[in-house]
């Protein structure tokens, strides 16, 4: 982990004006810089960056924060991720409080430097590239390599001092008990990185007629095939611009796929999809195309990732390539308008799943027909009310069957409770006190004496999260840069707009005292004094505790 006292000492060195300035066109404002949002459109600014506060926030989207956090959203990073991206782009040498996760990735990383030198030396491996169609560039953008012998990565890792323990817990070698042995021989390397870019296991490919064609890292501290994408960290920036990412079977299939334009491609690693994929699938909210093979494996996984995506409530479709041809083949023959046509006309995950339920069946065959209903009704539970009402004459037409059959009663468990909009409330003296508060904490102390956050009719909420330090959370933020809110000068200024408020509130209380029957008469004299000599001391313009 990243010491949290280097993570403070680099929050002291950025600029946020600086910071912002790297990624977008700011144009000076007043104290402030402006400029039209990167997190949405519209037409005219009001994206706020304010060099006094060091934070940004935007009055039509509601996003905000300071340095850091516009560089998680704008990359798409992690928290640690932009840390790290900050520090390497101004210079800023982090402390970690432990380093065995950096000496690991470290290891990784050279053993890829080490596999992508020896891949232009290997005739037989480039041959099968260029006959690939791989282009130079790519080989570079991938950090492909090339896998020796066994006892020559033996050698390697003993020769530059690295410890056999830590390269067995990485997948790097095997053991069976007796000797050791490396993981990847005689292959073509493709690094897998994390989504930071961090190298974390490889995928190779046989180039000496091995029984295996492909084979993977197995799963270390680093590496879970079920949670990775190949080339995510590669794609991701287009998969954000584009809102879409096609996911392929291959890693020459997404090679070749960013090599023809298709930069928002990536892979599975030799895996199904999976739930663990889906968070990393919903970064973004991209549409998703499913781009697998035509043989009887590339179905089946297609069928079950389209019914995974489905059901989870996932946008796209599948595409089933035909006829012996893979993405990296179309791209190698120069087919690369094709490819964008098959693209665009995907066939929808639901419909795909539908159709491959039904080819299971014969329907021909009246009981056979009402399995496959009785399967593709099941399906259509799963789904959203207005899906279900769509599709079900999608399945009747298949079935040669009338709507009306198909009968979908029962809770429904992907539906998605709409909550009404409603209309923002700002009461100007509530958020001047909060105001005041965020610019002069040492007023706190003094404010919880005289007045109770329960007694704050709209902007309650506020006001607890600056009593609880939360000054990054967005709803802060706003007011911070909310120029029609203006803060208190001095506890004086915050005591006379008190005092007026205080007395309201104690003369409402009285009225309420008066009235109310369920108080026996003791205390209900105790309060109206009470009451009563807290607004004669607040009218001689003194405060008084809140406490009874």
């Amino acid at each position: 982990m990243i010491a949290q006292e280097s993570i403070e000492r680099l929050k002291t060195q950025l600029d946020i004006v600086d910071v912002v300035g790297n990624y977008i066109e700011l144009k000076k404002a007043g104290v402030n810089f402006k400029a039209p949002c990167p997190f949405h459109d519209e037409k005219s600014p009001s994206f706020v960056v304010s060099p006094q506060k060091q934070i940004y926030h935007c009055f039509g989207c509601g996003a905000g924060g300071d340095a850091i956090k516009f560089v998680m959203d704008y990359e798409h990073l992690s928290y640690p991720e932009a840390i790290e991206k900050l520090a390497s782009t101004y210079g800023f040498t982090l402390n970690y409080t432990t380093t065995q996760k950096k000496q690991n990735s470290d290891i990784l990383q050279k053993i890829n430097e080490y596999y992508q030198s020896l891949l232009p030396h290997n005739q037989t491996a480039m041959e099968y590239l260029h006959q690939r169609g791989v282009f130079e560039n790519s080989i570079e953008k991938f950090g492909i390599g090339y896998a020796p012998s066994s006892s020559q990565t033996l050698q390697w890792i003993k020769s530059n001092f690295f410890s056999m323990q830590d390269a067995l817990k990485l997948g790097i070698i095997g053991s069976d008990g007796e000797r050791s042995y490396a993981r990847f021989i005689e292959r073509i390397t493709f690094p897998i990185h994390s989504t930071n870019g961090m190298v974390v296991g490889f995928g190779g490919r046989t180039i000496s007629g091995h029984q295996a064609k492909y084979v993977n890292s197995p799963e270390t501290p680093l590496f879970n095939k079920s949670r990775l994408l190949y080339a995510y960290h590669l794609a991701r920036n287009s998969i954000y611009k584009k809102k879409e990412i096609i996911i392929t079977e291959g890693y020459l299939d997404v090679v070749m796929l960013h090599q023809a334009g298709f930069e928002n491609a990536v892979a599975t690693l030799g895996t199904a999809l999976t739930k663990e994929h889906l968070p990393l699938l919903r970064k973004g909210s991209p549409r998703i195309i499913m781009a697998y093979d035509g043989d009887s494996a590339g179905i089946n996984a297609a069928f079950k990732a389209a019914h995974l995506l489905s059901v989870s409530g996932f946008d796209g479709g599948v595409v089933i390539f035909a006829g012996g041809l893979d993405p990296a083949d179309m791209v190698k023959n120069g087919a690369i308008e094709q490819l964008e046509q098959i693209f665009l006309t995907p066939k929808p995950f639901i419909e795909f799943v539908i159709e491959i339920m039904l080819q299971r069946y014969n329907l021909s065959d009246p009981k056979a027909k009402e399995m496959a209903l009785h399967e593709t009704s099941g399906y259509l539970k799963t789904l959203s009310p207005l899906l279900q009402e769509e599709y079900k004459p999608f399945i009747a037409s298949r079935l040669g069957i009338s709507p009306a059959l198909i009968r979908l009663g029962g809770n429904i468990t992907n539906q998605q409770q709409i909550q009404p909009i409603q209309k923002e409330t700002k009461d100007l003296w509530e958020l001047t006190l909060i105001k005041t508060l965020i610019e002069h904490p040492e007023f706190i102390d003094m404010v919880l004496d005289v007045i109770d956050p329960s007694l704050l009719q709209f902007h309650r909420y506020e006001l607890d999260l600056v009593l609880q330090g939360k000054m990054e959370d967005p709803a802060i933020i706003r007011l911070t840069l909310d120029d029609e809110i203006r803060s208190l000068e001095d506890f004086e200024s915050l005591k006379k707009e008190l005092i007026p408020f205080l007395v309201r509130y104690y003369e409402r209380e009285l009225k309420k005292i008066n009235f109310d029957k369920s108080i026996d008469f003791a205390k209900k004299a105790f309060l109206i004094r009470k009451f009563r000599d807290n607004i004669a001391q607040l009218k001689k313009g003194e405060l008084v505790s809140i406490r009874l």
